[in-house]
């Protein structure tokens, strides 16, 4: 949990339920988390803490007395939009659901009975979306690295891949003449562009061999992800583009739009060569990481997957200044 690791604030995470034994079940379930954990069986009791304190995470049941949980988590939209709020409910239906997602941009619908591991990854993905929110808002070139580098603590081995990814493509992008701003979103994007990945659950990210076909349909989906956070942290469009296009490719079989050619933003273009290029140059799980011509023979192998005029810029002017290793 990001927010639990040494030097960090511990994250405040709010139930909200008018039963009694519902909140003594939470309590036990989250008391060793790491979490500042706030228990309140009032909605209009946590509306007044929320004035008070900052809370990362609200999980409310609907069927209040007073006022209902979706009525609440709107308000609460109001007070305090960054927290990301979750319904928890016995008596879900669909109505319910949509209501909750449309009048109060609910994060996640869970109902009861839960089951403990869902509600706690799921409450650890809601402060991870609560810290990528605060980061990107924040306009903060550090942020931005330490959340890439939370990303990356995930898996060991893209360690300084986000850091690497974005020198290498604010290279290639003053190399090709591009002015500012758009290199400075060039440089932002490239450093968040894998930070969707935080929903994707590590033993997916770490699996030492070939994914399976529902393992790759969920690591296709971190940059819609990070794109979601990025548009509603209000981050330029060029920023947006890198996180979101970095995985399509020139003949039109890459994801998540199968945009080609042309139609790929130039910035997404970009990067998508400098996150191509320092993947086949680090080390793997299942394998070692490229010496320099090996990686340019096997980046030249890569039909329809890569700009070739900007692949030909980048081993003219970028490789000759980078070393590996």
């Amino acid at each position: 949990m990001s927010d639990t690791d040494a030097g960090k604030i511990a994250a405040t995470v709010m139930f909200v339920d008018d039963e009694a034994a519902v909140l003594s079940a939470l309590r036990r379930l989250f008391q060793e988390t790491g979490y500042n954990c706030i228990f309140c069986p009032s909605p209009v009791e946590a509306l007044e803490i929320v004035l008070k304190k900052k809370i990362w995470v609200v999980v409310s049941d609907n069927q209040m007395p007073g006022m209902t949980g979706i009525d609440f988590l709107s308000k609460l939209r109001s007070l305090s939009p960054d927290t990301v709020r979750i319904m928890m409910t016995a008596y879900a239906n669909l109505g319910v659901a949509i209501s909750a997602i449309n009048c109060s941009e609910a994060f996640r619908f869970i109902t009861k009975p839960w089951d403990n591991d869902e509600l706690l990854t799921l409450v650890d993905e809601a402060v991870a979306r609560y810290d990528m929110l605060t980061s990107m808002r924040s306009r903060d070139e550090l942020l931005y690295r330490s959340l890439a580098h939370t990303v990356e603590l995930k898996d060991p081995y893209t360690r300084g891949h986000c850091d690497r990814v974005a020198d290498y493509a604010e290279r290639l992008a003053v190399a090709i003449g591009v002015e500012e701003p758009l290199i400075t979103c060039i440089r932002h994007g490239s450093i968040l562009h894998d930070c969707g990945k935080i929903g994707v659950p590590e033993e997916v990210l770490n699996f030492p061999g070939k994914l399976t076909l529902e393992e790759f349909e969920i690591i296709k989906q971190h940059p819609d992800w990070g794109t979601q956070v990025a548009r509603e942290a209000g981050l330029p469009e060029a920023v947006v583009n890198v996180i979101l296009y970095h995985h399509e490719r020139i003949d039109g079989s890459g994801y998540p739009a199968g945009l080609e050619g042309a139609s790929i933003p130039l910035e997404a273009r970009i990067a998508a060569i400098a996150d191509v290029f320092d993947a086949i140059t680090s080390d793997r799980p299942y394998r070692k990481g490229n010496e320099l011509e090996g990686a340019l023979l096997i980046m030249d192998k890569l039909d329809g997957v890569l700009d070739k005029d900007l692949l030909a810029i980048f081993k003219a002017k970028v490789v000759p200044e980078i070393t590996i290793g």
